[in-house]
C-alpha cells in the first residue's frame, strides 16, 4: 500500500513563499504524473499543478508564473514551490497520482495566507 505524505504548509503573509512536499512510501510514484489539488472552504477542488513522470509541467492559470512543480525520484518526492502567495491561495493542498487500479491521495496540508 502506497502512502503519500504532504508537508510544508503553514501561515504566510501575502507575497510570501512556501514549498510543499509530497513524499511517497515507495518508488511507484516516479512512474506517474503527480497532481497538486487544492480545496478552499466552500469552493470546489481545483487542480493547480501537474508534473509528468518525464518532468513536463502544467499549471492552472490562477497559479501560472507563481508556482513551480519539481520532483526528486531518488527521494520519491514531488515538490510545489509557491511564490508571491495571495490570500486566495488559502486552501488545503493535496497531492495525488492515479494508477490503473487506484488513485492515491495524501492527507493534505493547510496553507493560510494572511497578514
Amino acid at each position: 500500500q502506497v502512502q503519500l505524505v504532504e508537508s510544508g504548509g503553514g501561515l504566510v503573509q501575502p507575497g510570501g513563499s512556501l514549498r510543499l512536499s509530497c513524499a511517497a512510501s515507495g518508488s511507484i510514484i516516479n512512474s506517474y504524473s503527480v497532481n497538486w489539488i487544492r480545496q478552499a472552504p466552500v469552493e470546489q477542488r481545483e487542480l493547480v499543478a501537474t508534473i509528468t513522470s518525464g518532468g513536463t509541467r502544467d499549471y492552472a492559470d490562477s497559479v501560472k508564473g507563481r508556482y513551480t512543480n519539481s520532483r526528486d525520484n531518488v527521494k520519491n518526492t514531488v515538490y510545489l514551490q509557491k511564490n508571491s502567495l495571495k490570500t486566495e491561495d488559502k486552501a488545503v493542498y493535496y497531492c495525488n497520482f492515479r494508477t490503473i487500479v487506484k488513485t492515491y491521495w495524501g492527507q493534505g496540508t493547510q496553507v493560510t495566507v494572511s497578514s
